[in-house]
Parts: C-alpha cells; sequence; structure tokens
C-alpha cells in the first residue's frame, strides 16, 4: 500500500517537473536574444551618444499595433499572383485563436485584420464572424476588418456581425470581367465585379466601412479605374504593386508562379499617376509593403519577409509574443511612413453610412 502511494507521489512530481522545465525552456528562448547586463554597484552610465540611441531604436522590440492574421490558407479563387497559396489546410481552433488575440491585445494589438487564403471558406465565415464578435465586444479593439474576395459573404453575415466589424475590404483588381478571369478571380458564372456593387451596399445598410484592395500587374497596369473608383467611393482604396515572395508564388517549391504578373516601380508610377485625382488612393510599392506588416500565419507565428521569404518565427502560442515578434522582420518606422495607423474605427470616421 505505501509502495503505490509512493509511486504516484513520484509520479505527480515528475509530471511537475516537466512542467516546469518547459515553461524554463520557454523562458530562456525568449531570453536568448537579448543582451542583459546590469550595472555594478556604485557605476554610473551615462546618456549613450545619438548613434547608439537610434541603434536602440532599431533593436527595440516593436509593438504589435496591427496585425494580420492569416488564419487560414484555403481559398475559392486562384489568382496567379497570390502571395498567401493553400500550402497547408490547418486552421487553430477557435478558443485557441481567440486565446492568441487576447495575448496580442495585452501585447498593444489595437487592429486586428482577419485576411487568408478566404476568410468566409472556414465554417461559411461562422468561423471569422466569432473572431471578430470577441475582438469588438470582449477585447474592445478599436478597429477589427477583414480582407476578402467577397464571394462567399451573405447578406445574413451582416445581420449576425456586422455590428462588430469596422472595414471591410474586398479584393478587386478590374472592372474588366474577362481581366479578372485571367487573373484567377473567375468563378463560374459569377460576377466579381457586379458582386462588388452589391458588398458595397450591404456595407452601406449595416454601417461597416468598404474598402477595395487592387494589385496592379502586367494584366490591369494600363486600366483607367478612375470613374469605378469613384463611383464606389471607399474610405480607401489600397493599391500594391505585384512583389514576388519566395516559396509562394516564385521559385521550385511555391504554388504559384507569378513572375508573369511583374510589373516595373516606372509601370506601377504611371499608374498611380494616371489616378492621382482619386483622394482615397494609398499606394505601396513593393518597398513599403514587404517588411512593414505584421504577419501572423495560421499558426500564430510571424512570418519575417526580409529576405524575400516567409520565415516563421515560434509561435506566440508558444513562447509568447514579445519573444515571437523579435524574429517578425517587422520595420515599425516604415509601418509609420507609410500610413499604417490612420483613423481606422468606424465610430471616429463620422461617415454617411
Amino acid at each position: 500500500m505505501h509502495l503505490d502511494v509512493l509511486g504516484r507521489l513520484l509520479s505527480v512530481g515528475r509530471a511537475v517537473l516537466a512542467a516546469l522545465r518547459g515553461r524554463l525552456d520557454a523562458l530562456c528562448w525568449s531570453l536568448a536574444p537579448l543582451s542583459l547586463s546590469l550595472p555594478l554597484p556604485g557605476w554610473r552610465r551615462d546618456s549613450p551618444p545619438r548613434r547608439e540611441r537610434e541603434q536602440d531604436w532599431d533593436n527595440a522590440t516593436p509593438t504589435p499595433t496591427s496585425v494580420n492574421y492569416h488564419f487560414t490558407r484555403q481559398c475559392n479563387y486562384k489568382c496567379g499572383f497570390c502571395f498567401h497559396t493553400a500550402k497547408t489546410s490547418f486552421v487553430l481552433p477557435l478558443e485557441e485563436a481567440k486565446r492568441g488575440l487576447a495575448m496580442l491585445k495585452e501585447a498593444g494589438m489595437e487592429k486586428i485584420n482577419f485576411s487568408g487564403g478566404e476568410p468566409f471558406l472556414q465554417d461559411r465565415g461562422e468561423f471569422v464572424g466569432k473572431l471578430v464578435q470577441f475582438c469588438k465586444q470582449e477585447l474592445e479593439l478599436p478597429s477589427v476588418s477583414i480582407v476578402s474576395n467577397g464571394s462567399l459573404i451573405r447578406e445574413r453575415w451582416f445581420k449576425k456581425y456586422g455590428e462588430y466589424l469596422d472595414i471591410l475590404a474586398i479584393s478587386c483588381d478590374s472592372f474588366d470581367e474577362d481581366v479578372n478571369v485571367l487573373i484567377g478571380r473567375g468563378q463560374g458564372k459569377k460576377n466579381h465585379v457586379e458582386n462588388l456593387h452589391k458588398l458595397r451596399q450591404w456595407c452601406r445598410e449595416y454601417a461597416v466601412a468598404f474598402k477595395i484592395n487592387s494589385v496592379i500587374n502586367r494584366f490591369n497596369v494600363e486600366e483607367d479605374m478612375n470613374e469605378q473608383i469613384k463611383a464606389l467611393n471607399p474610405v480607401r482604396w489600397k493599391v500594391f504593386q505585384c512583389l514576388l515572395i519566395e516559396g509562394e508564388n516564385s521559385g521550385e517549391d511555391a504554388l504559384r508562379e507569378a513572375e508573369k504578373f511583374v510589373i516595373s516601380d516606372e509601370d506601377f508610377e504611371r499608374f498611380l499617376d494616371r489616378h492621382k485625382d482619386v483622394s482615397c488612393l494609398v499606394p505601396e510599392s513593393n518597398q513599403k509593403m514587404r517588411d512593414s506588416y505584421l504577419i501572423l500565419d495560421e499558426y500564430m507565428r510571424f512570418l519575417n519577409c526580409r529576405n524575400g521569404r516567409k520565415e516563421p518565427s515560434k509561435s506566440i502560442l508558444d513562447v509568447g509574443v514579445e519573444a515571437a515578434i523579435k524574429f517578425s522582420g517587422f520595420d515599425e518606422k516604415m509601418f509609420l511612413k507609410r500610413g499604417g495607423k490612420y483613423v481606422w474605427s468606424k465610430a471616429d470616421m463620422k461617415l454617411d453610412w
């Protein structure tokens, strides 16, 4: 009898030690990149010179003010330049995703953007709807947004979750349906442009700020979109230069071959000049875009794009936000320079819905 009790106590002890060791490993991993130095008693350090202070800024842990959470890679479209392709079908359980979002809020997150893949594929939009509601209602984030191709959104979703969503961004690269098909934004008989107008109307009716994202590439670079964009009147028209990411849309292990979509910097500037009178235009060249976004993948790992690939950190669920974000490659100064922080809460926009 005594031996059985002793054996059980030893088993419990081993489990406790294993748990403590796991926590200690995670702590050591998170502290490893830091250069810790303690001053000796009586030693006073003068203020560092300006160059050293600037270096401290560069080495400082960035704040995850605005995070793009690509919780799924699955999509019903096949855009040829896509730089976040369906390499896995993994999606975190809802409660684990909520736990990670709460950790990000604690670390300073003010804006969350849900993306994919196509966010409305998972549980017919219920998964992203519950996350949107959680972030606005429970976490009380100032801004909650979604980027979608719009093909799977139904009015009932707005009725259920619209009040919790600040911004809905719809990807539209052309107002010529033949060009959309060439790009890969075709889905049978559905018309991408007609659907865009329907979504615009729902955003008005349910008080959701409407945004348009366009990737400028070889097939649409000569198009004049002035009239259509002004008629739709989005709060922002984000215009991206087609970007190559090795392993995603270029290279041997990629699921896309985006090289045929690439345009030069001069081509991109000409497109911007043609649309300079559109007041909501927000241009983003490759230089601005590559390192100025905090991208979180389906495992809640930050993706570092500094070397032209998406190199993942460890998951924030395993090591915490501060440890993971050090390996994100995030350029916080470029984020601010490109206007990454703007009036992003619909309560502050004072829009005429």
